[in-house]
C-alpha cells in the first residue's frame, strides 16, 4: 500500500541508492511499498538483483568502484531533479564511507541519514568496536589485533585453536587483493596464521587484523539485529531476527540467507546501550551469536548501515524507509516501534533451508511459517515481475542449491 509524502509540499520524494546488489532492491522495493516512488541506482553494473526492474532507474558510472565518478554522478543526478526532495542511501561498508566523507558536497543537494566520519572510524573497525563493548559491558569474543605496515611484530596468540581472522575494517581491505582471500578465515594451527599474515605483507595490506576466538556453534546460533537512531539520538526502530542459514560461498560468507524476525529484548537492550552511548545516529545492523557454552550474547560487528538483509524488517510489519523519510526527510518524530511479528525471510528454496536446520524445533517453526503463507523472498515483488525478473529470482533460487552443494554439503557444529 503506497501513500503519498505529507510534509513535502507537493515536493515528490526521490530515493537515491549506492549499490547494485540484493540489499539495494530491497531497500528500492521497501521505498515502493510505502510511497509508490520509483529509486535511482547508481552503480557500475546493472546487476541481476535489479536488472529489468520496473522500481529502479540505472545510472551506470564507468567504473563503480572509483568513489569520485558515483559522487560526481550523484551531483549530476541532483542537478537534473531540483524539483525532488532527494534522499540518499548506501548500503555496503565502503559505499557509506564514500558518502560520510563527501557529506559536505552531498548534503548541498542529499538528505545524508548517516553517522559522522569520525564514529564511523571508530565502531566499523572490529577491534574498536570490541573495546567499545567491553566497556559499556557487552559481550563479545576475546579478541586481538595484529597491525601490518608498520613493522608491528606477529601478536602473541594465546586462545585455543581453531579460531577466527578478519579484517578489522572492511573498507581498508576491500581492494587488497592475494591468492584465497576471503572475508573471514577459520584458522587451525599457528602455521596457518602465519601464513596468512605473510600474504597478507605480501599483498601490501596496511592495515588491522582481528583474530577472535571462536564461538562453538552452526548457524542457528546467528542472530540479527536491525536498528534506526533519529537526528534527535532516539532509537525509534528495532528489529531481531533467528538466523537459520548463512551464505557459504567464499565473497559471501557470514550473509544470512534464512532466518525468522522475533522479539528478544535482553539483546535488544544491548543494542540499544551501544547505539545510545556512541551517539550514532541512522540505521544499524548488528550480528551476534549465542555461545552455546553458556547462553550469552557475544556481539560480532556493528555494520554502519541497514544490512543487505534490510526487507526482513518490512516484511515484518515496519518499513524502515517510513522512520527515515519521517525523521530525516520531513522532520517529524516517529513513535518508536520494536518489532513483535514473526516472518520468514529466505532467499533459498524452503526444501533446500529444511536439510540444514537440525534442530526439530527450529524446524517446526519454519514448516509453521510456511504453511501460515509469513514468508518472503525479497526479490520476489508481486508489483515487479516481469518474465525476466521472474526468470532471474528462479533462477537464483536453484543457483543457490548448487552453491550449497558445492560450498557447504552439510552442516558442521561451528559453521565452517
Amino acid at each position: 500500500m503506497s501513500h503519498a509524502v505529507h510534509g513535502l509540499q507537493g515536493v515528490p520524494l526521490q530515493p537515491v541508492i549506492l549499490g547494485a546488489d540484493i540489499g539495494v532492491y530491497a531497500l528500492a522495493r521497501s521505498f515502493h511499498e510505502q510511497y509508490g516512488v520509483t529509486s535511482v541506482v547508481v552503480a557500475g553494473a546493472a546487476l541481476g538483483p535489479v536488472a529489468h526492474s520496473r522500481i529502479v532507474e540505472h545510472e551506470i558510472v564507468a567504473d563503480g568502484h572509483d568513489p569520485r565518478q558515483l559522487v560526481d554522478r550523484l551531483l549530476e543526478v541532483a542537478a537534473r531533479m531540483p524539483d525532488r526532495r532527494l534522499l540518499l542511501m548506501a548500503n555496503s561498508d565502503w559505499l557509506v564511507r564514500v558518502v560520510v566523507e563527501h557529506r559536505a558536497e552531498l548534503e548541498q543537494h542529499y538528505v545524508v541519514p548517516f553517522l559522522t566520519a569520525d564514529l564511523l572510524t571508530r565502531i566499523s573497525d572490529k577491534a574498536t568496536f570490541a573495546e567499545i563493548c567491553d566497556e559499556l559491558g557487552i559481550s563479545v569474543p576475546r579478541t586481538l589485533v595484529q597491525t601490518f605496515g608498520d613493522g608491528s611484530p606477529d601478536v602473541e596468540v594465546d586462545l585455543e585453536y581453531p579460531l577466527i581472522a578478519k579484517a578489522a575494517s572492511s573498507a581498508d581491505y576491500q581492494d587488497v587483493e592475494f591468492v584465497g582471500k576471503k572475508k573471514v578465515f577459520e584458522i587451525a594451527s599457528p602455521d596457518e596464521l602465519a601464513t596468512l599474515w605473510s600474504a597478507l605483507r605480501g599483498a601490501g595490506y596496511r592495515g588491522r587484523f582481528v583474530v577472535q576466538e571462536l564461538v562453538p556453534g552452526d548457524d542457528t546460533q546467528m542472530r540479527s539485529v536491525t536498528a534506526y537512531v533519529d537526528t534527535h539520538g532516539t532509537v525509534t526502530l528495532l528489529c531481531s531476527a533467528h538466523v537459520l542459514l548463512e551464505e557459504h560461498t567464499p565473497s559471501g560468507l557470514g550473509n544470512p540467507a534464512a532466518m525468522f524476525t522475533y522479539r528478544d529484548d535482553e539483546m535488544l537492550a544491548q543494542a540499544r546501550r551501544f547505539l545510545e552511548a556512541t551517539g550514532y545516529r541512522g540505521f544499524a545492523n548488528f550480528d551476534v551469536k549465542v555461545d552455546p557454552r553458556d547462553g550469552r550474547f557475544r556481539f560480532f560487528e556493528v555494520n554502519p548501515r541497514i544490512g543487505r538483509n534490510n526487507y526482513y524488517v518490512t516484511a515484518a510489519g515496519a518499513n524502515p524507509m517510513r522512520f527515515v523519510v519521517e525523521d530525516a526527510v520531513l522532520g517529524e518524530r516517529v513513535e518508536p516501534v520494536v518489532v513483535e511479528r514473526s516472518v520468514l525471510y529466505s532467499i533459498l528454496p524452503h526444501r533446500l533451508l529444511l536439510r540444514y536446520v537440525l534442530d526439530p524445533r527450529l524446524a517446526a517453526r519454519v514448516r509453521a511459517l510456511v504453511r501460515a503463507r509469513a514468508t518472503v523472498h525479497p526479490l520476489r515483488y508481486p508489483r515487479d515481475l516481469s518474465p525476466r525478473r521472474r526468470a532471474y529470482v528462479w533462477a537464483a533460487l536453484v543457483n543457490q542449491v548448487r552453491k550449497f552443494r558445492r560450498y557447504y554439503p552439510q552442516v558442521t557444529s561451528t559453521g565452517f
